[in-house]
Protein backbone atom coordinates (compact mmCIF):
# COMPACT_ATOMS: atom_id res chain seq x y z
CA UNK A 1 0.00 0.00 0.00
CA UNK A 2 1.42 3.37 -1.17
CA UNK A 3 2.08 5.48 2.29
CA UNK A 4 0.98 8.93 1.64
CA UNK A 5 0.95 9.70 5.23
CA UNK A 6 4.96 9.81 5.40
CA UNK A 7 4.89 12.34 1.94
CA UNK A 8 2.66 14.84 3.57
CA UNK A 9 5.56 17.67 3.92
CA UNK A 10 5.82 17.31 0.19
CA UNK A 11 1.86 18.08 0.08
CA UNK A 12 2.31 20.70 2.74
CA UNK A 13 4.80 22.56 0.72
CA UNK A 14 3.15 22.69 -2.53
CA UNK A 15 0.25 23.98 -0.95
CA UNK A 16 2.43 26.98 1.03
CA UNK A 17 4.50 27.62 -2.24
CA UNK A 18 0.99 28.36 -4.06
CA UNK A 19 -0.36 30.57 -1.86
CA UNK A 20 2.59 32.37 -0.41
CA UNK A 21 2.79 32.78 -4.79
CA UNK A 22 -0.94 33.89 -4.54
CA UNK A 23 0.51 36.61 -1.85
CA UNK A 24 3.27 37.95 -3.75
CA UNK A 25 1.04 38.46 -6.79
CA UNK A 26 -1.09 40.50 -4.23
CA UNK A 27 1.87 42.68 -3.49
CA UNK A 28 3.02 43.13 -7.18
CA UNK A 29 -0.24 43.58 -8.90
CA UNK A 30 -2.70 44.60 -6.43
CA UNK A 31 -6.09 43.21 -5.60
CA UNK A 32 -7.62 44.11 -8.77
CA UNK A 33 -11.54 44.25 -7.81
CA UNK A 34 -14.27 44.08 -10.83
CA UNK A 35 -17.26 46.70 -10.72
CA UNK A 36 -19.51 44.93 -8.44
CA UNK A 37 -17.06 45.68 -5.81
CA UNK A 38 -15.26 48.67 -5.81
CA UNK A 39 -18.25 50.56 -7.78
CA UNK A 40 -17.99 52.41 -11.03
CA UNK A 41 -19.49 51.97 -14.38
CA UNK A 42 -20.16 49.81 -17.18
CA UNK A 43 -20.87 50.01 -20.51
CA UNK A 44 -21.34 47.40 -23.14
CA UNK A 45 -22.77 48.48 -26.68
CA UNK A 46 -22.88 47.04 -30.16
CA UNK A 47 -20.42 47.79 -33.03
CA UNK A 48 -20.76 47.25 -36.44
CA UNK A 49 -17.92 45.33 -36.92
CA UNK A 50 -14.56 44.69 -35.21
CA UNK A 51 -12.49 47.25 -36.86
CA UNK A 52 -12.47 49.52 -34.54
CA UNK A 53 -9.43 50.65 -31.92
CA UNK A 54 -10.51 50.86 -28.55
CA UNK A 55 -7.19 52.12 -27.91
CA UNK A 56 -8.82 55.76 -29.61
CA UNK A 57 -11.99 55.58 -28.37
CA UNK A 58 -10.66 55.17 -24.77
CA UNK A 59 -8.44 57.99 -25.47
CA UNK A 60 -11.42 60.48 -27.22
CA UNK A 61 -13.76 59.69 -24.50
CA UNK A 62 -11.43 60.23 -21.92
CA UNK A 63 -10.75 63.73 -23.13
CA UNK A 64 -14.55 64.67 -23.77
CA UNK A 65 -16.00 63.69 -20.68
CA UNK A 66 -12.95 64.55 -18.31
CA UNK A 67 -13.08 61.06 -16.97
CA UNK A 68 -10.80 58.48 -16.95
CA UNK A 69 -12.58 55.47 -19.13
CA UNK A 70 -10.87 51.37 -20.07
CA UNK A 71 -12.13 50.46 -23.63
CA UNK A 72 -12.17 46.90 -24.09
CA UNK A 73 -12.97 44.67 -27.13
CA UNK A 74 -15.13 41.91 -26.60
CA UNK A 75 -16.97 39.34 -28.87
CA UNK A 76 -20.15 37.54 -27.87
CA UNK A 77 -22.28 34.55 -28.43
CA UNK A 78 -25.14 35.29 -31.63
CA UNK A 79 -28.14 33.35 -30.44
CA UNK A 80 -29.81 34.23 -33.95
CA UNK A 81 -26.78 33.36 -36.12
CA UNK A 82 -24.77 30.50 -34.92
CA UNK A 83 -22.24 31.01 -37.76
CA UNK A 84 -21.17 34.67 -36.18
CA UNK A 85 -20.68 36.68 -33.39
CA UNK A 86 -21.91 39.99 -31.86
CA UNK A 87 -18.86 42.71 -31.86
CA UNK A 88 -19.07 44.55 -28.05
CA UNK A 89 -17.45 47.75 -27.10
CA UNK A 90 -17.02 47.56 -23.68
CA UNK A 91 -16.10 50.84 -21.59
CA UNK A 92 -15.07 51.06 -17.75
CA UNK A 93 -15.16 53.52 -14.96
CA UNK A 94 -13.75 53.40 -12.13
CA UNK A 95 -15.23 53.95 -8.98
CA UNK A 96 -13.82 57.76 -8.21
CA UNK A 97 -15.37 58.53 -11.83
CA UNK A 98 -19.06 56.98 -11.93
CA UNK A 99 -20.44 58.28 -14.71
CA UNK A 100 -24.36 60.15 -14.05
CA UNK A 101 -26.98 59.63 -16.41
CA UNK A 102 -25.66 63.12 -18.83
CA UNK A 103 -22.57 61.89 -18.95
CA UNK A 104 -23.29 58.07 -20.04
CA UNK A 105 -26.00 60.17 -23.12
CA UNK A 106 -22.47 62.26 -23.90
CA UNK A 107 -20.57 59.05 -24.46
CA UNK A 108 -23.66 56.98 -26.50
CA UNK A 109 -23.81 60.07 -28.70
CA UNK A 110 -20.02 59.89 -28.99
CA UNK A 111 -19.69 56.66 -30.12
CA UNK A 112 -22.46 56.68 -32.34
CA UNK A 113 -21.22 60.02 -34.02
CA UNK A 114 -17.91 58.96 -33.93
CA UNK A 115 -17.47 55.47 -34.19
CA UNK A 116 -18.87 52.00 -36.09
CA UNK A 117 -21.75 51.68 -33.48
CA UNK A 118 -24.49 49.17 -35.42
CA UNK A 119 -27.61 51.05 -35.91
CA UNK A 120 -30.32 49.96 -33.31
CA UNK A 121 -27.40 48.82 -31.68
CA UNK A 122 -27.69 46.02 -28.35
CA UNK A 123 -26.53 47.92 -24.86
CA UNK A 124 -26.25 47.30 -21.51
CA UNK A 125 -25.72 49.99 -18.52
CA UNK A 126 -24.24 49.03 -15.44
CA UNK A 127 -23.37 51.87 -12.68
CA UNK A 128 -22.88 50.90 -9.03
CA UNK A 129 -21.75 53.38 -6.29
CA UNK A 130 -18.44 52.48 -4.81
CA UNK A 131 -20.82 52.16 -1.05
CA UNK A 132 -22.56 49.05 -2.73
CA UNK A 133 -19.82 47.79 -3.99
CA UNK A 134 -17.68 47.33 -0.79
CA UNK A 135 -21.44 46.43 0.59
CA UNK A 136 -21.46 43.71 -1.68
CA UNK A 137 -18.23 42.48 -0.57
CA UNK A 138 -18.62 42.64 3.06
CA UNK A 139 -21.67 40.45 2.42
CA UNK A 140 -20.21 37.95 0.14
CA UNK A 141 -17.48 37.86 2.82
CA UNK A 142 -19.78 37.22 5.58
CA UNK A 143 -21.56 34.47 3.79
CA UNK A 144 -18.29 32.51 3.31
CA UNK A 145 -17.87 32.97 7.11
CA UNK A 146 -21.27 31.85 8.48
CA UNK A 147 -20.48 28.69 5.75
CA UNK A 148 -17.40 28.11 7.12
CA UNK A 149 -19.07 28.37 11.05
CA UNK A 150 -22.17 26.21 10.12
CA UNK A 151 -19.71 23.72 9.06
CA UNK A 152 -17.96 23.34 12.18
CA UNK A 153 -20.71 22.77 14.08
CA UNK A 154 -22.02 20.23 11.97
CA UNK A 155 -18.62 17.95 11.39
CA UNK A 156 -18.34 18.69 14.80
CA UNK A 157 -21.78 17.15 15.72
CA UNK A 158 -21.48 14.26 13.00
CA UNK A 159 -17.85 12.99 14.03
CA UNK A 160 -17.84 13.45 17.46
CA UNK A 161 -16.20 9.38 18.13
CA UNK A 162 -13.20 11.17 16.36
CA UNK A 163 -12.63 13.88 18.27
CA UNK A 164 -15.26 16.00 16.17
CA UNK A 165 -14.43 19.58 17.36
CA UNK A 166 -10.84 18.94 15.58
CA UNK A 167 -12.03 16.95 12.71
CA UNK A 168 -14.26 20.27 11.79
CA UNK A 169 -11.48 22.17 12.37
CA UNK A 170 -9.10 20.59 9.74
CA UNK A 171 -11.36 20.23 7.62
CA UNK A 172 -12.39 23.88 7.66
CA UNK A 173 -8.93 24.27 7.20
CA UNK A 174 -8.79 22.50 3.91
CA UNK A 175 -11.52 24.53 3.09
CA UNK A 176 -9.78 28.22 3.82
CA UNK A 177 -6.78 26.66 1.47
CA UNK A 178 -9.07 26.37 -1.50
CA UNK A 179 -10.28 29.72 -1.01
CA UNK A 180 -6.76 30.87 -0.81
CA UNK A 181 -5.57 29.01 -3.79
CA UNK A 182 -8.41 29.99 -6.19
CA UNK A 183 -7.69 33.96 -4.36
CA UNK A 184 -3.83 32.89 -5.97
CA UNK A 185 -4.91 31.91 -8.97
CA UNK A 186 -6.71 35.59 -9.40
CA UNK A 187 -3.93 37.51 -7.99
CA UNK A 188 -1.38 36.58 -10.25
CA UNK A 189 -3.09 36.28 -13.60
CA UNK A 190 -4.38 39.74 -12.34
CA UNK A 191 -8.15 39.06 -12.74
CA UNK A 192 -10.85 40.93 -11.01
CA UNK A 193 -12.89 39.65 -8.59
CA UNK A 194 -16.39 39.94 -8.77
CA UNK A 195 -19.50 38.11 -7.63
CA UNK A 196 -18.82 35.25 -9.51
CA UNK A 197 -15.81 34.46 -7.79
CA UNK A 198 -18.18 34.90 -4.23
CA UNK A 199 -20.30 32.46 -5.83
CA UNK A 200 -17.53 29.78 -6.97
CA UNK A 201 -16.07 30.35 -3.42
CA UNK A 202 -19.08 28.97 -1.80
CA UNK A 203 -19.91 26.09 -4.32
CA UNK A 204 -16.43 24.50 -4.26
CA UNK A 205 -17.02 25.22 0.13
CA UNK A 206 -20.05 23.01 -0.47
CA UNK A 207 -18.49 20.39 -2.74
CA UNK A 208 -14.90 19.91 -0.89
CA UNK A 209 -16.67 19.60 2.29
CA UNK A 210 -18.54 16.75 0.78
CA UNK A 211 -15.30 15.06 -0.42
CA UNK A 212 -14.05 15.50 3.42
CA UNK A 213 -16.74 14.30 4.74
CA UNK A 214 -16.41 10.52 2.73
CA UNK A 215 -13.03 10.50 3.90
CA UNK A 216 -13.83 10.99 7.56
CA UNK A 217 -16.63 8.67 7.23
CA UNK A 218 -14.61 5.67 6.07
CA UNK A 219 -11.77 6.96 9.16
CA UNK A 220 -14.78 6.43 11.41
CA UNK A 221 -15.86 3.34 10.19
CA UNK A 222 -12.36 2.05 10.65
CA UNK A 223 -11.82 3.15 13.83
CA UNK A 224 -14.00 0.50 14.81
CA UNK A 225 -12.20 -2.50 12.95
CA UNK A 226 -9.15 -1.13 13.50
CA UNK A 227 -8.74 0.01 17.04
CA UNK A 228 -4.76 -0.73 17.86
CA UNK A 229 -3.87 0.49 14.60
CA UNK A 230 -1.78 4.19 14.61
CA UNK A 231 -3.58 7.46 13.47
CA UNK A 232 -1.37 7.44 11.27
CA UNK A 233 -2.12 3.79 9.15
CA UNK A 234 -5.61 4.30 10.22
CA UNK A 235 -5.77 7.79 7.90
CA UNK A 236 -3.50 6.36 5.02
CA UNK A 237 -5.79 2.92 4.98
CA UNK A 238 -8.68 5.41 4.96
CA UNK A 239 -7.52 7.64 2.06
CA UNK A 240 -6.30 4.95 -0.32
CA UNK A 241 -10.01 3.39 0.39
CA UNK A 242 -11.44 6.55 -0.72
CA UNK A 243 -9.51 7.88 -3.28
CA UNK A 244 -10.67 6.15 -6.14
CA UNK A 245 -13.90 7.40 -5.42
CA UNK A 246 -13.27 11.51 -5.15
CA UNK A 247 -10.18 11.47 -7.95
CA UNK A 248 -13.41 9.68 -10.31
CA UNK A 249 -15.77 12.39 -9.33
CA UNK A 250 -13.88 15.26 -9.60
CA UNK A 251 -12.71 13.73 -12.94
CA UNK A 252 -16.33 13.56 -13.98
CA UNK A 253 -17.68 17.11 -12.86
CA UNK A 254 -14.22 18.48 -13.98
CA UNK A 255 -14.81 17.12 -17.56
CA UNK A 256 -18.68 19.27 -17.35
CA UNK A 257 -16.76 22.03 -16.15
CA UNK A 258 -14.21 22.42 -18.93
CA UNK A 259 -16.35 21.93 -21.42
CA UNK A 260 -18.38 24.92 -20.46
CA UNK A 261 -15.73 27.02 -20.22
CA UNK A 262 -14.29 26.36 -23.49
CA UNK A 263 -17.87 26.83 -24.70
CA UNK A 264 -17.81 30.12 -23.07
CA UNK A 265 -14.28 30.92 -24.39
CA UNK A 266 -14.75 30.10 -27.84
CA UNK A 267 -18.25 32.14 -27.85
CA UNK A 268 -16.91 34.93 -25.62
CA UNK A 269 -19.91 34.46 -22.98
CA UNK A 270 -17.59 36.36 -20.22
CA UNK A 271 -19.99 35.84 -17.46
CA UNK A 272 -19.91 31.92 -17.96
CA UNK A 273 -16.44 31.94 -18.26
CA UNK A 274 -15.95 34.09 -14.92
CA UNK A 275 -17.76 31.29 -13.23
CA UNK A 276 -16.31 28.30 -14.71
CA UNK A 277 -12.52 29.12 -14.47
CA UNK A 278 -12.19 29.75 -10.23
CA UNK A 279 -14.73 26.31 -10.13
CA UNK A 280 -11.82 24.39 -11.99
CA UNK A 281 -9.64 25.70 -9.82
CA UNK A 282 -11.35 24.93 -6.75
CA UNK A 283 -12.25 21.67 -7.53
CA UNK A 284 -8.63 20.77 -8.42
CA UNK A 285 -7.86 22.44 -5.09
CA UNK A 286 -11.07 20.50 -3.15
CA UNK A 287 -10.27 17.12 -4.20
CA UNK A 288 -5.98 17.61 -3.09
CA UNK A 289 -6.99 19.34 0.14
CA UNK A 290 -9.01 16.76 1.66
CA UNK A 291 -7.03 14.33 0.54
CA UNK A 292 -3.97 15.36 1.26
CA UNK A 293 -4.32 18.62 4.01
CA UNK A 294 -7.15 17.83 6.11
CA UNK A 295 -6.81 14.18 7.11
CA UNK A 296 -3.06 14.20 7.45
CA UNK A 297 -3.51 17.31 9.71
CA UNK A 298 -6.44 15.39 11.99
CA UNK A 299 -3.50 12.14 12.29
CA UNK A 300 -0.86 14.70 12.98
CA UNK A 301 -2.97 16.48 15.49
CA UNK A 302 -4.40 13.16 17.50
CA UNK A 303 -1.09 11.26 17.74
CA UNK A 304 0.81 14.50 18.94
CA UNK A 305 -2.65 14.23 21.80
CA UNK A 306 -1.70 10.83 22.42
CA UNK A 307 2.23 11.71 23.19
CA UNK A 308 0.93 14.62 25.56
CA UNK A 309 -1.33 11.90 27.53
CA UNK A 310 1.60 9.20 27.51
CA UNK A 311 3.64 11.77 28.70
CA UNK A 312 1.73 13.31 31.51
CA UNK A 313 1.08 9.39 32.21
CA UNK A 314 4.88 9.24 32.48
CA UNK A 315 4.99 12.47 34.71
CA UNK A 316 2.68 11.39 37.16
CA UNK A 317 4.40 7.67 37.60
Amino acid sequence: MIDLFSKRKYFFALSIIIILAGFAGMLVNGIQLDIQFQGGTLLQIEMSDDQYDAAQIEKVISEKIGKKVTAQKMQTYNAKDANSKINMLQLKVSKNDTLSGEEMNKVVEILKQDFKVKEEAQMQVQSVDPFIGRELLEKGILAAIIASVLIIVYVWWRFSVMSGLSAAIFANLALIHDAFVMFAVYTIFRMPLNESFVAAVLTILGYSINDTIVIYDRIRENTRTMKKMPYSQLVNTSVIQTMARSINTTLTVLICIITVYVFAKMNNIQSIQEFSLPLIVGLVSGTYSTIFIASPLWAMWQEAKLKRKVAVKASKA
